[in-house]
């Protein structure tokens, strides 16, 4: 199939469509520089403490892949991460203050994505001389939420001076942190039909831990990872010539998913050929997209789609769909 620089794509999307640099065909061939990564979706920042802020975002599914993560306090670089992780703790931070956080993206070849949107933390009042633990988390409960998530809850914690977060482990490892006003969280992007041991600790202001809450034990339900419960429905695809040019015209309804569905990853015979983000407002139901294919007629095409799901992970692919250009 010939090779389609990225100036020729077409975008037709029902609402407003943003483009990402990272759309393309495939790996750019030697010369033409590299894709640039997309800037990380669904970061938030919550105080930890009076001197530390837990910053979170979905991890990105990119072709190069991510390496790395880059965490900015202002316009400071102040921590970078593997790609494999999607949070970080802040720290040495000043009580009562308000911070604006960021975080890109930098794939294999070095080549920074744009900065995510602003996220703002303020942290809670420094508490002199508290050497004193907030009281374990009681009472906690859990239940799997299908294959790929786990609901947990607990009693609130004790403090002389008020909890400021609580932070949920998998096993020994932090994997999420709660305002101190919160009890209950969802945890997401776990494996089908695997076993979790979840606890929970609460934080005060001055970064005092409290002991880990009793164990919660959780077995998602089977399943496989494919994730066929996520995939759009009714996919349809077709094709269209406009001035000398084919185009594949796709259709399909969003899958049902706690929260809203911004990112859809395209694949054109077996690889990924573009990604597309909703920069506001995406629309629920049914969504269209039109992508340039080049001019020749009676080419043989196979395509699917999938979209990313509000916990970052990629959801099903939708059914494939075979379509040949110059016939409907």
């Amino acid at each position: 199939m010939r090779r389609v620089p990225p100036t020729v794509l077409r975008v037709l999307v029902c609402g407003a469509l943003l483009l990402l640099a990272s759309c393309g065909w495939g790996a750019p061939a030697s010369g033409q520089g590299e894709r640039q990564p997309a800037a990380p979706m669904g970061v938030t920042a919550a105080a930890g403490s009076a001197t530390s802020v837990h910053v979170m975002w979905n991890l990105a599914a990119e072709d190069p892949k991510i390496t790395r993560y880059e965490v900015y306090r202002g316009t400071t670089k102040i921590k970078e991460v593997p790609g494999s992780e999607h949070m970080v703790d802040i720290t040495k931070l000043e009580p009562s203050t308000a911070y604006v956080f960021t975080v890109r993206a930098r794939n294999a070849a070095g080549v920074p994505g744009p900065l995510s949107k602003r996220v703002r933390a303020t942290t809670p009042a420094a508490v002199a001389a508290d050497r004193t633990p907030p009281t374990r988390p009681g009472s906690p409960h859990g239940k799997a939420v299908g294959s790929r998530a786990a609901q947990l809850s607990w009693a609130k914690s004790a403090d002389a001076r008020g909890v400021a977060s609580y932070d949920i482990y998998q096993g020994t490892s932090k994997i999420h942190s709660v305002g101190g006003a919160q009890t209950a969280t969802v945890v997401t992007g776990l494996r089908p039909g695997t076993a979790y041991s979840f606890t929970v600790r609460a934080r005060d202001a001055a970064d005092n831990l409290s002991p880990p809450s009793a164990t919660v034990r959780v077995t998602t339900a089977a399943g496989s990872d494919d994730g066929r419960g996520t995939a759009p429905t009714d996919f349809r695809a077709t094709t269209h010539r406009s001035e000398g040019a084919y185009y594949i015209d796709l259709r399909w309804t969003a899958p049902e998913a706690d929260g809203v569905i911004t990112e859809y990853q395209v694949h054109l015979d077996g690889r990924p050929a573009t990604s597309l983000v909703w920069g506001a407002g995406p629309p629920r139901g049914t969504s269209t997209y039109s992508f340039y294919v080049g001019r020749e007629a009676d080419e043989a095409h196979r395509v699917r789609i999938r979209a990313k799901l509000p916990d970052g992970t990629w959801g099903g692919f939708s059914a494939e769909r075979s379509v040949t250009t110059g016939r409907r």
